[in-house]
């Protein structure tokens, strides 16, 4: 009497036991397999059914951490996965070279292979690379990272014995010029070669020059970093036929006569890179007579001025993507842009960094170059709220705006809210003039725009941009071969990041914060625990 309905029905843990349960399968047609395996549902091993090549479909869409836990369910999965592996990455220490046997036993299947070793321990030598090679012969990719026990006899050897190789790079290593043309030499089908700091060559003058080789007919991305002695690479780029993507960054040496013969003999480049080199305006009217250069990257080239520019736009009709950074030199500026502006209709991507940019240039690049969608000013002195209207009124393509460390204020802000139809996104960082009301009105006005406003810290010291930041920033599209091309290095000084670090830790400690814990838990790895860090 008085029990509620609840009440009359006792909660039991086996009240479920009236669900009937799941009718076990039959047992496959595998003859191996015995019946009394089915007999409880529970241990059926469904994947016997499936054969191995779908076995390794699914292995692949696997992280990598998820396929080492699967390998060791079964010795067949153990044998698929390895089969079906063709992307390994090592740590390549001294230790690794007796493991090598097994281990290219089991992954008999991989093409590209990644041998990475830090600064503080013994790197593989001439010895395991050689195994490798004999062992991997279809390899297309190779990526060596501080190998520095390798020398010029270990890379001939690799290099015969993986003719098919399409992409190498290799950074922090000590083999030399020997080694770097057997590569070349041998290595008919490679697409792609990336360099850095290559140790074996201390001499520029007296350095044995690199290239042609076969490689030179295939050659289509040449990246060089931090290299005394790049210019021994001179008959390689020369030679190159179907070059498509040259990047030099950091490169000593004088490069304006470099770039006259290369652009007298390829003309197929799409896209330059040029990085902290000694080029001058004599270098960039030699690059204007790549007529199907599309891609400029001018960061920290201090002798370039707009007598350069205007060179390359005004015979370099296909430009879609310009990034400057002109290390507030003030030696690019207005005359240049508008050269840009009459000559390149196809623009689609501007960056500029330490550029200063008045109303006058930013009209015609608005006016005339109606395909220009993404956008970012950063370090002007001269981009203010009239210059920002001026954009909001005539870039009507443009979808992604970023502008930093500019005298903007949230005047310029209203005047993006009537303009720009298609923009999507704007980043705005370390510009005094902006508030955070002034991006919340922004924000209710164009409900679909995403808008970024990154506040002041007026206690940090001022430093120079970095281009990567800015790409970061503005979600440029980077150049092919991805952001591990190399990333621009900041001239802030490491006491600004550790300052800008500490406010930023100091600011979330006033907030309170969550610490999380983990504690071992047999089957699932850890069981999750948080504390506030109030007390």
């Amino acid at each position: 009497m008085g029990q509620t309905a609840s009440s009359a029905r006792p909660r039991s843990s086996k009240s479920t036991a009236a669900i009937p349960p799941f009718p076990p399968e039959p047992p496959p047609e595998n003859p191996d397999v015995s019946a009394a395996e089915f007999s409880d549902s529970a241990e059926i091993d469904y994947s016997l059914s499936l054969p191995d090549e779908c076995l390794a479909c699914i292995f692949q869409t696997l992280s990598a951490g998820d396929r080492k836990r699967a390998s060791v369910v079964c010795r067949r999965w153990l044998a698929v996965e390895g089969q079906s592996r063709h992307r390994l990455s090592l740590k390549a220490v001294a230790e690794l070279s007796d493991a090598i046997p097994r281990l290219f036993a089991r992954f008999d299947s991989v093409t590209k292979l990644a041998l990475k070793c830090d600064r503080r321990s013994v790197s593989v030598g001439d010895e395991a690379l050689i195994l490798i090679s004999q062992r991997c012969r279809n390899l297309t990719r190779l990526k060596l990272r501080a190998c520095r026990e390798l020398t010029d006899e270990g890379m001939s050897i690799f290099a015969a014995n993986c003719r098919n190789l399409q992409k190498f790079s290799c950074g922090s290593t000590s083999f030399g010029a020997k080694g770097m043309n057997a590569l070349i030499e041998n290595c008919g089908l490679l697409e792609e070669l990336s360099v850095k700091r290559l140790r074996g060559i201390t001499d520029a003058a007296a350095a044995e020059a690199i290239g042609p080789g076969k490689a030179a007919d295939s050659l289509k991305i040449i990246c060089l970093k931090d290299l005394y002695n790049g210019q021994c690479f001179g008959p390689l780029i020369i030679g190159a036929k179907k070059l498509r993507s040259l990047k030099l960054f950091r490169c000593s040496g004088e490069w304006n006569k470099l770039l006259e013969l290369i652009a007298d003999r390829v003309d197929t480049l799409i896209e330059v890179h040029l990085e902290r080199i000694q080029v001058s305006d004599l270098g960039l009217s030699a690059l204007s007579k790549c007529a199907n250069l599309e891609v400029l990257h001018l960061v920290k080239t201090p002798e370039c001025t707009d007598i350069g520019l205007m060179a390359v736009a005004k015979k370099c009709r296909l430009l879609r993507k310009l990034h400057i950074d002109g290390w507030k030199t003030n030696r690019i500026g207005d005359d240049g842009l508008i050269a840009v502006a009459n000559n390149c209709p196809n623009l689609q991507e501007l960056v500029l960094i330490g550029v200063n940019p008045t109303r006058l240039s930013l009209e015609k690049l608005a006016t005339n170059c109606q395909s220009l969608e993404r956008l970012a000013l950063c370090g002007s002195e001269t981009v203010g709220d009239t210059e920002i209207s001026c954009i909001a009124a005539k870039c009507f393509a443009l979808k992604k705006l970023c502008i930093k460390s500019c005298p903007m204020s949230d005047h310029g802000m209203e005047a993006l809210a009537g303009g720009c139809p298609n923009l999507v996104k704007v980043k705005v960082k370390k510009c005094r003039g902006v508030t955070s009301e002034g991006a919340d009105w922004l924000r209710a006005k164009r409900g679909f725009l995403s808008v970024n406003l990154d506040a002041v810290e007026p206690e940090l010291p001022e430093g120079s941009i970095s281009e990567q930041e800015v790409v970061d920033a503005a979600d440029v599209d980077t150049p092919p071969g991805g952001r591990s091309g190399d990333p621009s290095i900041a001239s802030s000084s490491s006491n600004g990041r550790s300052t800008s670090f500490k406010t930023r830790l100091g600011s979330f400690s006033r907030r309170g914060l969550v610490m999380c814990t983990f504690k071992r838990w047999p089957r699932f790895g850890g069981r999750l625990r948080s504390r506030s860090g109030r007390g």
